[in-house]
């Protein structure tokens, strides 16, 4: 990995603090770490920076090029941070989000009061909904997505992978029994949604490929939640994200069946609008949100 401003950084605190040693004090380093780096920057830029004596040290030409360079990039380091980080806390306005029911009461909820304990001035305007809304018409500013990418105008964030599993209740298979097969769903209850095809729809792997396979039940809701909660109702067999069911798996509330199927897998994105010049709102709710959903995601 390139560390040009970590190699930078130790160079000044050599020519300053006047030894190799004094160097490593300040900077909680060994004096032979110091030694060997600033040996491989030379070899790296090929020109030699300090003449080393038993009483001092002392710069070259070169050395002393480098040292005022050094110093002015990393006085420009410092201003960009400082204005980005004043920028972040001085950001305002309203942020108006798009999730899926389950994704923003289990991910993006939780979060949002550390989010307002460090940004107070920003509020979030919050809409849950499993239909795919158009970001324009409806003025979203973020729209946290399960599945493939379809408009290339607008720029993502990766979040993770979802992973659908078909899960029951213990009381449903108690009564009607645990599927063995894929065509056994043809016999039980499928709780489904009503917002894509006209026929509910579960894609599943056979014999190394996806297959979509039509099945029948009686209840089709617009959200991950009503289904989830009839499931543990014991109405029948549902099919849902990992991140949605994986507490009702562990707690026994929920029972995963033809785990051996294997399970189809969706991107979750974070969409936004905006070129090269995206609103420091938009991108303090990213830069915060972001990694914590990551670690939500992942945190099997």
């Amino acid at each position: 990995m390139d560390n040009r401003a970590g190699e930078m950084q130790v160079f000044v605190r050599v020519v300053d603090a006047g030894s190799f040693s004094q160097a490593a004090r300040q900077m909680l380093m060994t004096p032979s770490t110091v030694s060997k780096l600033i040996v491989r920057l030379e070899l790296r830029l090929g020109v030699r920076l300090l003449e080393r004596s038993t009483r001092k040290l002392s710069l070259t030409d070169e050395g002393r090029i480098y040292y005022e360079r050094s110093n002015a990039l990393l006085a420009e380091l410092d201003d960009v941070e400082r204005v980005l980080a004043q920028g972040a806390q001085k950001a305002r306005g309203t942020v108006r989000i798009n999730a899926s029911v389950a994704f923003g009461t289990m991910a993006i909820e939780p979060n949002l009061p550390a989010f307002w304990e460090a940004h107070p001035n920003i509020q979030i305007n919050l809409s849950l909904s499993d239909d795919i809304v158009d970001m324009y018409l409806d003025r979203t500013d973020v729209a946290f997505r399960v599945g493939v990418l379809t408009d290339s105008t607008l720029r993502a964030r990766n979040i993770g992978i979802a992973r659908r599993k078909m899960v029951a209740s213990p009381e449903y298979l108690e009564k009607y029994g645990v599927p063995d097969t894929l065509e056994d769903l043809a016999e039980h209850n499928c709780l489904s949604f009503n917002f894509r095809r006209s026929s509910p729809v579960w894609p599943m792997h056979q014999s190394g490929r996806i297959v979509d396979r039509i099945v029948q039940g009686n209840l089709q809701a617009n959200n991950g939640e009503t289904v989830r909660r009839m499931a543990i109702a014991g109405v029948g067999i549902a099919r849902l994200a990992d991140f949605h069911i994986d507490e009702d798996l562990a707690a026994g509330r929920l029972v995963e069946v033809l785990a051996q199927t294997g399970h189809d897998s969706e991107e979750v994105n974070a969409l936004y609008q905006g070129g090269q010049h995206v609103p420091q709102r938009i991108r303090t709710f990213l830069d915060f949100m972001v990694p914590r959903l990551q670690a939500f995601m992942n945190r099997g």
